[in-house]
């Protein structure tokens, strides 16, 4: 008799065990968004579906949802661990989540499947904003390669490099060479105006900076670096509109913010 009454107490507590588990997985899928889970049912269905997959890291990284695209990344990583497309994806989600030593070694995974010029430069440029001297190796490696048609990314990569250990003027040497072959290459002003501003030549940045709106009137960087150019020479009202500009292009950014801020301006 005691027998069956544990058993059917343990029976009770076994379907109640079951109830609740799906109600809490019932909740879970109602709290999930509803895109987010169009895709995993389809992945259920299709699990073999690679570009399901992708699309669903995808969907994450277009909601800056970077740990998850990543972790994404990861899962399929485990049973695909040679495929150069994944590294690259995930290389490429390290990077715009801003964390480069990670995004490093991703790269280097990415290299070594295919050294080719695109992924040899995303790797190169790591290395400068790390003062990894391998930066500028790779940099002569894509000059001596002229069927890479990599001149201009390879001056810009030793001038980030040189830029990045502190000798500014040898910096701007290469942006300079950078820009001689393509006058439209818009991070190589950037980085020379900031050299510049390093170097204490305002006014030659403000320069630069302007001949980089002339080719691109939307970039918020440029107006940010004009505010704190003109900041420097105590033009406070330029500086004031200036990293207003950069706000109406990007109103998260918060280093414009921040210096309107400290000038006791509300963003």
């Amino acid at each position: 008799m005691n027998k069956i009454i544990f058993s059917f107490f343990a029976l009770i507590l076994f379907a109640c065990s079951n109830n609740t588990n799906d109600a809490k997985n019932n909740n879970s899928k109602v709290a999930m968004p509803v895109q987010e889970k169009i895709l995993r049912d389809l992945i259920d269905l299709h699990p073999d579906s690679f570009l399901l997959k992708e699309n669903l890291v995808q969907y994450f990284r277009d909601n800056s949802n970077y740990g998850q695209a990543i972790a994404e990344t990861d899962k399929i990583l485990k049973n695909d661990s040679l495929n150069e497309r994944l590294w690259y994806i995930k290389a490429t989600l390290l990077s715009e989540n801003e964390d480069t030593l990670k995004a490093i070694k991703a790269w280097e995974k990415v290299t070594a499947l295919n050294p080719q010029p695109e992924n040899i430069m995303s790797l190169a440029s790591l290395y400068a904003l790390t003062k990894n001297p391998l930066a500028l190796q790779m940099a002569d490696a894509l000059l001596l390669a002229p069927r890479a048609k990599a001149q201009v990314q390879a001056f810009f990569i030793k001038g980030l490099y040189y830029s990045t250990i502190g000798d500014k003027i040898q910096a701007v040497t290469f942006f300079d060479k950078c820009l001689s072959l393509d006058y439209s290459y818009l991070f190589a002003y950037r980085e020379k105006a900031i050299c510049l501003y390093d170097l204490s030549k305002y006014l030659d940045a403000l320069k630069v900076l302007e001949l980089s709106l002339a080719i691109k009137k939307t970039n918020e960087e440029v107006y940010y670096w004009m505010g704190r150019c003109f900041e420097k020479l105590d033009k406070k009202e330029e500086a004031i509109q200036n990293y207003q500009l950069a706000l109406q292009m990007d109103p998260d950014y918060i280093e414009a913010k921040d210096a309107l801020g400290k000038m006791g301006i509300a963003p």
